[in-house]
């Protein structure tokens, strides 16, 4: 199955979008008009909508002319909403000011009411995955524990210069690969693919997952604050070494001695410099691109169709954003 990263977006994902947004919004109304204004604040800042879309996706894989099933986008959206409530409290976690170019929850109103509204969004998943289920109740429950797994993994390894890459892939599978293995394990559930094709499509999401969390790593350490929308080397200075940051390494013993402690404003640019320098980026983007082609091998099974086909894309649309950057670079 090949992929092209210039591949037209389908009629079905189209179609798909508006319905994830006002799925989305929907989801969120509370009784109380403030609360609904501050579960709002991510998804009224926008967003590619990636897992929800996943999921769609997912559920039409062996349909010739797929449709955008009701169950599937709120599968999607109770993922979505698991993600946007990891943030609520990861901007909590790292005292962050700004997120998707707009100021942050915590930063706007508070911890406290960021913490409240994450728990909110976190219910308003679990509740649409239980309407959805028992399988998928538990899937996303399951997952929910697994994305606390993986960022517990990264707090225990904060400024640990010895980290190694195996732990650092044990973390992202949780915090950031698991959402996605999911997304279209639900999306596959719901449209009632037989379990070798959900097996396949979760494969897919979790090799799509590692190489997404990947690029956004090497994303830290070679994009500008404006490129990003927040503020660049946020990593380095919260003690949590990434890959292109652990094979730098590697290499670098300078580096070595740099790291393992808060960086200052200056320290920071320097440790940047190193790491942008020394090869680090682009064995990062290697590795990242083997788990994007594993992503494709896993969806070779189930032939080429709209949905597949547009999956297959989606990994190499991961790299067209750091590959204009650190050209660059």
């Amino acid at each position: 199955m090949g992929s092209s990263s210039a591949l037209a977006e389908p009629d079905f994902v189209r179609n798909a979008r508006p319905r994830v947004e006002a799925a989305l919004r929907a989801s969120v109304q509370a009784d109380d008009a403030f609360l609904t204004e501050v579960s709002s604040h991510l998804i009224v800042a926008g967003g590619k909508r990636v897992r929800p879309l996943f999921a769609v996706a997912s559920a039409a894989v062996d349909s010739a002319e797929p449709l955008v099933s009701d169950d599937a986008v709120r599968g999607g959206v109770a993922v979505e909403l698991v993600h946007l409530g990891s943030l609520y409290h990861d901007d909590v976690i790292d005292e962050a000011v700004t997120r998707r170019t707009v100021e942050s929850v915590n930063a706007r109103w508070g911890n406290l009411t960021a913490i409240l509204a994450g728990d909110f969004l976190l219910a308003k998943a679990s509740e649409i995955a239980a309407s959805l289920g028992t399988e998928v109740a538990g899937l996303l429950a399951a997952t929910i524990g697994r994305l606390c797994e993986g960022e517990v993994r990264e707090l225990r390894s904060a400024y640990d210069v010895e980290r190694t890459e195996a732990a650092y892939l044990e973390s992202i599978k949780g915090k950031t690969a698991a959402l996605f293995a999911t997304a279209c394990r639900i999306g596959a559930l719901v449209g009632g693919l037989p379990r070798d094709a959900v097996d396949a499509l979760t494969r897919y999401g979790e090799a799509y997952g590692i190489a997404f969390q990947i690029v956004d790593d090497v994303l830290d350490v070679v994009a500008s604050e404006e490129e990003l929308g927040k503020p660049a080397g946020h990593d380095l200075v919260e003690g949590v070494y990434t890959l292109p940051v652990l094979r730098a390494l590697d290499a670098q013993r300078e580096l070595r001695e740099r790291l393992g402690r808060p960086l200052d404003g200056l320290q920071l640019d320097e440790a940047l410099s190193v790491v942008r320098a020394d090869g680090a980026v682009d064995a990062a983007l290697s590795t990242a691109r083997e788990y994007a082609q594993r992503a494709v091998i896993a969806l070779a099974p189930l032939g080429d169709t709209t949905a597949t086909v547009w999956l297959a894309s989606a990994t190499d649309s991961l790299f067209a954003r750091v590959d204009a950057i650190h050209s660059t670079d």
